[in-house]
């Protein structure tokens, strides 16, 4: 029998995930996480995996509508938030990835309660049925955004403050923080992921580039906020599911991994890119004022994830945009379903 060996809190005992264990993998009908469950599937076919997703506006069974049939695959349509669904689906599980989440600040903006109860609510909810029933690992994902707006020049590494402008990132570090708690507390074996922006297929169309690329597809105008000026570093999701899986298999409980693209690019730029990709020109954007709680840039130090476990972003960035144009191009029947 083959066994995925880790590395305990203490850097020595290895702990392991046997053939056959079974990895909850939350939110897995959203971008990232469906993202993620594709990759551990044809990765790691060795495991089984339970995908628990409540199935919001953002989770789409039409994201893995293939892999129904897949022997060791199986899904679980559950509130995070419930204890009563989450604590005996857990008792089946060796591992969580937790990515089930509210995730657009615009929307937190708008209905702060939803984002405590789900990002923090249904964070401790999972947490302590991983503790009850003594699962070996445990990811918690979360984001760049806790390190709230970072000065040109600078990077964030992950022991740096934590300074959340938005509902939804002040939640996110909740969540966070909550799941190191519960390390250090009860020993629990966490590892905390902090990406930056993602793109790549099945991104709901809320986000800026699904949004801007099927709203120049219809010939509608993108709303691009204040000056365009707003730096993020864009990372493909196929680079974050292989350093999610790095973690998950060789990460230290108790630690935080940045993992970024290097690839710093102004919303403008981003901007003039699909145009240019679409066949537009700048007619097609529209300026609107800018939203409260916008950090002005992001930007991630990823040598720890390097150093300690050996991954690097492979996606050039032109090269994914690329591949993401072609991808809502070619499946407009998913992406039109979503704005009906």
């Amino acid at each position: 029998m083959s066994q995925m060996h880790t590395i305990d809190e203490n850097g020595s005992s290895p702990t392991c995930l046997d053939e056959g264990s079974t990895i909850m993998v939350t939110g897995g009908m959203g971008f990232i996480g469906s993202n993620f469950i594709r990759h551990m599937l044809e990765a790691h076919p060795e495991f089984n995996y339970l995908n628990v997703d409540k199935l919001t506006y953002a989770g789409n069974p039409e994201n893995l509508r293939d892999l129904e049939n897949q022997d060791n695959y199986r899904f679980l349509k559950a509130d995070i938030c419930d204890k009563e669904a989450i604590g005996p689906a857990m008792g089946s599980c060796d591992a969580v990835v937790h990515f089930a989440a509210e995730s657009h600040v615009d929307r937190s903006l708008e209905s702060a309660g939803e984002f405590i109860d789900t990002n923090v609510t249904g964070t401790f909810v999972l947490l302590q049925a991983a503790l009850n029933t003594n699962v070996k690992r445990f990811v918690m994902i979360s984001t760049d955004e806790v390190y709230g707006d970072i000065p040109p020049g600078s990077f964030s590494i992950e022991t740096d403050s934590l300074l959340p402008r938005n509902p939804y990132s002040a939640s996110k570090v909740a969540a966070d923080r909550l799941a190191y708690s519960y390390h250090e507390a009860f020993k629990l074996p966490v590892m905390i992921t902090r990406s930056s922006n993602n793109y790549g297929p099945y991104q709901f169309p809320e986000k800026l580039i699904p949004h801007f690329i099927t709203n120049l597809i219809q010939g509608k105008k993108v709303p691009l906020y204040g000056d365009g000026m707003n730096i993020r570093d864009w990372l493909y999701v196929g680079d974050n599911c292989r350093a999610i899986g790095d973690v998950l298999f060789h990460g230290k409980g108790g630690e935080v991994y940045n993992i970024g693209g290097g690839n710093e690019r102004t919303n403008i730029e981003i901007t003039n890119q699909l145009l240019h990709a679409l066949g537009k020109d700048s007619s097609m954007i529209r300026y609107v004022e800018d939203r409260k709680g916008h950090d002005r840039r992001y930007a991630l130090k990823c040598g720890k994830i390097t150093e300690e476990l050996g991954w690097e972003p492979s996606m050039d960035f032109e090269a994914g945009l690329k591949l993401t144009v072609s991808w809502y191009l070619a499946n407009e029947d998913w992406w039109r379903t979503l704005l009906d």
